[in-house]
């Protein structure tokens, strides 16, 4: 019997009772620093937007594997879900779309009024390949930034050797081995007004 198809936009993480795991890729300069303080701090930017991806597979996209210049280091980030949740709560998606907004000009004043932004990107495969479903992909400015960095992280870990490991595996064509190394991410739980403000399935 077929497994069943994954909605189009459905979040999936790894999480718990209170935290999320989130993923970004940084230079040495920018991980090393937050790897000390428990948190970001300079040479991070509060006043830049910064994308924080649940999907560890489209951070391996986005990075490269943690080859592209500065995403040399990836980090595996704990945040609160009450964090998570108010992010998206105060969110409003990268392009119009009409299942979403009433019009265009709803859109764009939500967006004006928003400090996080949410956008739906084809999820990945262990080559790097698209898939037919999305994956979450959450801006973080304003308000929200500072949020992140002073309320809701709780842990950052370097997760750069277990990238490289995975990708080298998947490269010598041991797909089993390198599948059975990613983090476990499962669909994570929304309330219907969030998963409707989102476009979520």
């Amino acid at each position: 019997m077929p497994a069943p198809l994954r909605p189009t936009r459905e979040i999936r993480a790894g999480f718990n009772d209170t935290a999320l795991t989130v993923y970004q890729a940084y230079s040495p300069a920018i991980a090393e620093a937050a790897l000390a303080a428990g948190r970001f701090v300079p040479p991070f930017k509060l006043g830049r937007m910064t994308w924080i991806k649940p999907s560890f597979l489209w951070m391996m996209y986005r990075s490269g594997w943690a080859t592209k210049t500065g995403q040399e280091r990836v980090l595996s980030i704990a945040i609160s879900r009450d964090g998570f949740e108010w992010a998206l709560a105060h969110s409003c998606l990268s392009h119009y779309d009409p299942t979403v907004h009433r019009d265009e000009a709803h859109w764009a004043a939500l967006k004006q009024a928003s400090p996080v932004r949410v956008q739906w990107d084809p999820e990945r495969t262990l080559t790097l390949d698209p898939l037919p479903y999305r994956a979450i992909q959450v801006g973080l400015s304003g308000e929200a930034v500072n949020r992140y960095v002073e309320d809701w992280t709780i842990g950052v870990t370097d997760i750069t050797s277990l990238a490289r490991e995975i990708h080298d595996l998947a490269a010598a064509g041991n797909r089993a081995g390198a599948a059975s190394r990613l983090p476990v991410e499962r669909p994570y739980p929304l309330p219907d007004n969030l998963k409707t403000l989102i476009g979520a399935a």
